[in-house]
């Protein structure tokens, strides 16, 4: 997935989404019970989803608060 999906999403997609990302970084990150996890690359790219995700809302609302004023 790339950073054009996650802005075709919807709002209500977006939060759901950030939910179920922060759900597996949880899971890798705490799931082995204190040892090091050795699937760095699923803690970064799941890092890097969420970011995508709150900066496409971020926008959105910045977005929309713009046309209101």
């Amino acid at each position: 997935m790339n950073y054009k999906d996650i802005a075709k999403k919807t709002d209500v997609e977006l939060v759901t989404f950030v939910r179920e990302q922060r759900e597996v970084l949880r899971t890798v990150r705490f799931g082995t019970g204190g040892v090091g996890s050795g699937d760095v690359k699923k803690v970064r790219e799941a890092r890097q989803m969420i970011a995508w995700a709150l900066t496409e809302a971020s926008l959105r609302r910045k977005s929309s608060a713009a046309k209101r004023a």
